[in-house]
């Protein structure tokens, strides 16, 4: 068994987080590790209320303070009334996480325009609408002593940003977009001492991918594409999370993060290809 580090310890202390898609999988993940490390935390879902619901109770009763609102983050009036909300209940936002993200399969020839469309407004677009909202905040309310930073935006991306993925073309597709729309608003915002940044997690195991480690034949063979060895777990990624939101990474602007094991070295060439 891994034996695996503390949470992240109260880096994090008077700041307000908002983590779309937030209800399971690395999105609870985060939510979860940001409370932790001393933030309050609006949880985003667009289904099962009752989950982002449980996340909100486990939270407040170990002394933080979290809300769930509901928003489909492919909507710009859902997105808007959002982050009203949030503001109305917590005063502003300091940290933003575009996690939001859902997958569409089929081989090229057999998709659909409204799988493509799906994945574009859900994972693309959604990206988009959140971090404008998250950074005409950040410049309304101006400077807080709660961070270094006027603001944060991180982006759940993927080693697809990277690598591609047959039969998964709309999905790789918005991570390689993703890419650019950080790297582009990071320059932009730099200067306001705004930070974007992504982070870019491997093979983890949430519902999105349960097929993929659900039994042990299927772990077995999604480990070859890891050098370390092991699936990862959203824990994996949310102590990241909490560190980029921290004034420890202050100087991190418009950075790429893989928590992948080590998929993106590419093992098939460790022995020659």
């Amino acid at each position: 068994m891994n034996a695996q580090p503390p949470p992240t310890h109260r880096l994090l202390t008077g700041q307000n987080a908002l983590v779309t898609g937030a209800n399971s999988g690395i999105g609870e993940g985060i939510a979860r590790e940001l409370a932790a490390a001393g933030a309050n935390v609006v949880v985003n879902y667009v289904v099962q209320p009752d989950a982002a619901q449980t996340i909100c109770d486990d939270i407040n009763k170990a002394g933080g303070k979290a809300i769930a609102i509901r928003a489909d983050v492919s909507r710009e009036d859902q997105v808007q009334a959002m982050f009203a909300e949030a503001v109305r209940q917590f005063g502003t936002l300091d940290i933003v996480c575009s996690n939001a993200g859902i997958q569409r399969d089929a081989k090229l020839v057999d998709m659909t325009l409204d799988q493509w469309n799906q994945v574009i407004g859900v994972n693309l677009t959604g990206g988009f609408l959140v971090a404008r909202e998250a950074a005409r905040e950040f410049l309304r309310r101006g400077m807080r002593d709660v961070s270094c930073a006027l603001g944060k935006i991180i982006f759940t991306s993927s080693v697809h940003q990277e690598i591609p993925w047959a039969g998964h073309c709309n999905y790789a597709t918005t991570k390689g977009g993703m890419m650019q729309l950080m790297e582009s608003i990071a320059q932009e915002l730099a200067p306001q001492k705004i930070r974007v940044n992504s982070i870019c997690p491997g093979a983890i195991k949430t519902p999105i991918n349960h097929k993929a480690w659900a039994t042990p034949e299927a772990e077995a063979a999604l480990e070859k594409l890891i050098p370390c060895g092991r699936v990862g777990v959203p824990a994996d990624v949310a102590r990241v999370v909490a560190w980029l939101a921290s004034d420890q990474a202050d100087y991190l602007y418009g950075a790429s993060i893989y928590i992948d094991g080590g998929m993106t070295l590419y093992p098939g060439f460790a022995t020659g290809g």
